[in-house]
């Protein structure tokens, strides 16, 4: 069976707002797409150093997510 696990990579300033992270749809900003996903999964970010964080979800959920923010 295909993996169907995508990772979204995400980067902070130092003031801890969100400078990148990776499917983010065109409507939203960077902040705005992380704050949903955040706000809407559970058990799927990982901290990294240097600034940066993971999300590890499944691409149903993603595209959920996506079609609802458009």
């Amino acid at each position: 069976m295909e993996n169907d696990q995508v990772m979204i990579h995400v980067r902070f300033a130092p003031n801890g707002t969100v400078t990148e992270i990776g499917e983010r749809p065109t409507a939203l900003s960077a902040q705005d797409w992380f704050n949903l996903l955040t706000s809407s999964t559970t058990d799927n970010y990982e901290t990294l150093s240097g600034g940066r964080a993971l999300f590890r979800l499944p691409r149903q959920q993603v595209d959920q997510l996506k079609s609802s923010a458009a």
